[in-house]
C-alpha cells in the first residue's frame, strides 16, 4: 500500500507501506487505507516521532559503542532511517496544526 497524506496547509506527502505504516504506529494509529490526524492530536504525534528518532539513534550508538568494545566494526546502515522518513511528516504536522487543519489519507 502506499499512503499520501494530504492536508490543506502542506504539500502531499507519499510513502511505501512500511514507512507509513511504522509512523502511524508511533503516533497510536494503527495503519489502515484511510484516516485522520486531528490539530488536537498533532503535538503529541510529532513527540512520539521525535521520541522514536531519539530512541533509533541511542540504540544506534549503544550498537556502535559494543562493536568498537569487541574490537570490530558495525555493518553500514541500510535504507533509510526513521529520522528521514518522520521529518516530513513532523513539518506537516507543524504547518497543519498551525492552520487547524487535519491530515488524512486515502480519502
Amino acid at each position: 500500500m502506499i499512503y499520501k497524506f494530504k492536508s490543506k496547509a502542506a504539500g502531499d506527502l507519499i510513502m511505501m507501506g512500511p514507512s507509513g505504516d511504522q509512523v502511524l504506529r508511533i503516533i497510536g494509529k494503527e495503519p489502515a487505507p484511510k484516516g485522520i490526524i486531528e490539530p488536537a492530536a498533532m503535538p503529541a504525534a510529532m513527540a512520539a516521532i521525535e521520541r522514536a528518532v531519539a530512541d533509533e539513534e541511542a540504540a544506534r550508538v549503544q550498537a556502535e559503542r559494543e562493536a568498537e568494545a569487541e574490537g570490530r566494526a558495525l555493518a553500514p546502515r541500510e535504507g533509510v532511517s526513521l529520522r528521514q522518513r518522520g521529518w516530513p511528516m513532523i513539518e506537516m504536522m507543524k504547518r497543519a496544526h498551525s492552520a487547524g487543519e487535519d491530515i488524512v489519507w486515502g480519502v
